[in-house]
């Protein structure tokens, strides 16, 4: 018997995805919001658009699950928006009666409102707040290199992303927390680890940015908006758990000669410093001492602040937060990595000439142990300092060199970096063409095709730190020898493996000319192992090859079809990456040859 569809009268209730999701229409319509307020909230609310199985309405709709709309309705700051917006009309009521006084007086008593609340529902943990950083840092990283312009990117934004960005970077350096660094066309490539997450973000070069009439700047500072709050709760928390004070007060001279990141390091210094104070050391001789020193710092403090007011210094580039996170007491115990990285750099002094990256070193070298100074004012030391060990350039030198200091390129400083070792600077000279610039974000071997300069670095590792028997200098110099020494512990390794089966196979066949029934791992060796001995002595071992080959084509026999669709595929992008390997094998024999043309 046939089952009659079931009937549904006009005007009662829905079922499936027509009452689970609403379009963007119905969504505006039933919160009694304009189009771009409704994207707004949904920025700062974390909702997103979903796709749904069956598109009710048809494809060319933007669907919202109908909880998300109603998550929406019952926000507090809903109602605050819509006072928000009545509020508005009223000014426009008085512009247009052209009662000026009103309307100025409106605009003072201008309402606004917070996001601590919404921050707090998106992230209840400090953890996920962190692991939601990536976006939120290139965000701001980016408004921070932008110019400000009339009626779309107000100035004071962009002093504000300057000052986090900057309060974001004096930590990470000051806690030695940074650890890969990559230089590409798009810009800057950082990651570091905070709390045990991994927090990459993208810095643009410090070029004059071109903003374009294609973008809507609307939707990314709304997005702006809400990614200034969230890294503002994160600074603040980070600087606590160092002991160190949030907002931070910067020394207003350092402040006026464009160095924040050096006077954020010199504050978050202070204050850690100052934390170290046991509070029950008031009740040991000599504790007017103390109180008299913290009422002295107190002094400094307002005096600093009054001459912030006062002044209105700029504060715009990174070099005044860097002294105030030095010896941070307030982290936990290091672990191995973070006590190699801040150990990478010691006891050399850098001096960055005008023409390089003067935000990205300031902030690279302090973070793996590094001293640093600049030509300007406000720096730590001059350029004719006799402890400066390195001085980076990047143009041809035109002026005498200092005995005992090594000239080298920035590169040079983020390949030490990426490598966690001191590389030799022959390759890195002022004026020479620089080795490739390898990324720390990408496997070699997993890629399939490791380059000869990252067989160069391992080899130098190799040779420091675990010398192997018999081989020279001569021999790691060619990257293909130290090849070919991976191959020999591979091979080494698989013998041993076969020296162990074939121990294992005669205990079997000792125990069963015994009489005792041999143990099931001991058959499984017979069946697969059964050594000949050739006209020269050597036992050739099993064929491995086969015996994989044959025992994939069985799995393949079992599993379903839509599992050996899926495998079919893994197997085309293995493919398809050898094939990316042969091609770039191949440009690497011309690139040879043309070489070799070039030098005969």
């Amino acid at each position: 018997m046939v089952k009659k569809k079931h009937y549904r009268p006009a005007g009662k209730k829905k079922e499936g995805n027509a009452a689970r999701y609403v379009t963007r229409s119905q969504a505006v319509k039933q919160l009694q919001v304009n189009l771009p307020l409704f994207r707004k909230l949904c920025i700062l609310k974390g909702i997103f658009p979903r796709e749904p199985k069956k598109k009710v309405k048809g494809n060319h709709h933007t669907y919202y699950h109908l909880k998300d709309v109603s998550f929406i309705q019952h926000e507090p700051l809903l109602e605050r928006m819509r006072y928000i917006r009545a509020y508005e009309k009223k000014v426009k009521k008085a512009e247009a009666k052209k009662n000026k006084d009103r309307a100025n007086l409106l605009r003072q008593r201008r309402p606004t409102y917070k996001l601590d609340k919404v921050i707090l529902q998106r992230y209840p943990k400090f953890i996920d707040a962190l692991r939601d950083l990536d976006d939120c840092l290139t965000m701001v990283h980016l408004f921070a290199a932008l110019p400000a312009i009339e009626d779309r990117i107000d100035v004071k934004r962009i002093q504000n992303c300057q000052r986090m960005s900057h309060e974001w970077q004096a930590y990470i350096s000051r806690t030695h927390k940074l650890r890969k660094v990559f230089v590409s066309v798009k810009g800057i490539y950082y990651q570091a680890e905070v709390k045990g997450q991994l927090v990459t973000w993208l810095t643009p070069h410090p070029l004059q940015q071109v903003l374009t009439e294609d973008v809507d700047f609307n939707i990314m500072l709304n997005f702006l908006e809400f990614y200034e709050a969230l890294l503002a709760f994160v600074n603040c928390h980070l600087y606590r758990s160092i002991n160190a004070k949030y907002p931070p007060i910067l020394d207003p001279r350092l402040e006026a000669f464009a160095a924040e990141l050096y006077a954020l390091s010199r504050y978050i210094d202070a204050n850690s410093r100052s934390s170290l104070l046991d509070p029950q050391v008031s009740l040991l001789p000599g504790s007017g001492k103390v109180e008299s020193q913290k009422n002295k710092d107190l002094v400094d403090e307002s005096d600093l602040r009054l001459a912030q007011l006062q002044h209105q210094l700029p504060s715009n580039e990174p070099g005044a937060l860097m002294r105030l996170i030095d010896n941070v007491p307030g982290e936990d115990e290091e672990d191995n990595d973070t006590m190699m990285c801040k150990g990478l750099f010691k006891d050399m002094k850098f001096f960055l000439n005008r023409e390089v990256n003067r935000e990205s070193l300031l902030f690279v070298i302090p973070a793996f142990g590094g001293i640093v100074s600049w030509k300007g004012e406000g720096a730590p030391f001059e350029e004719d300092d006799n402890s400066i060990t390195h001085q980076i350039v990047d143009r041809p030198l035109q002026h005498e060199h200092h005995e005992g200091r090594k000239y080298v390129q920035p590169q040079w400083v983020y390949d030490c970096v990426n490598a966690k070792k001191i590389l030799p600077t022959q390759d890195y000279l002022a004026g020479r063409s620089l080795p490739p610039h390898l990324s720390p974000f990408v496997d070699p071997k997993e890629e399939g095709y490791v380059p000869d300069y990252a067989l160069k670095i391992e080899q130098w590792k190799a040779a420091e730190i675990l010398p192997l028997p018999g081989v020279g200098k001569d021999d790691l110099e060619d990257p293909q020898n130290f090849a070919n020494l991976e191959k020999a512990k591979e091979a080494a390794k698989f013998d041993k493996k076969m020296e162990a089966l074939k121990e294992e196979y005669f205990d079997g066949l000792k125990a069963e000319l015994k009489g005792v029934l041999p143990s099931s791992s001991t058959s499984n060796v017979d069946n697969q192992i059964s050594a000949k001995v050739t006209e020269d002595g050597e036992e050739s071992g099993p064929d491995y090859e086969q015996i994989a080959k044959d025992k994939e084509e069985m799995e393949l026999l079992l599993i379903s079809k839509k599992k050996k669709g899926l495998y079919e595929a893994m197997k085309k992008g293995k493919k398809r990456k050898q094939d990316n390997v042969e091609v770039i094998k191949e440009r690497k024999r011309k690139l040879k040859e043309s070489e070799k043309s070039r030098g005969h």
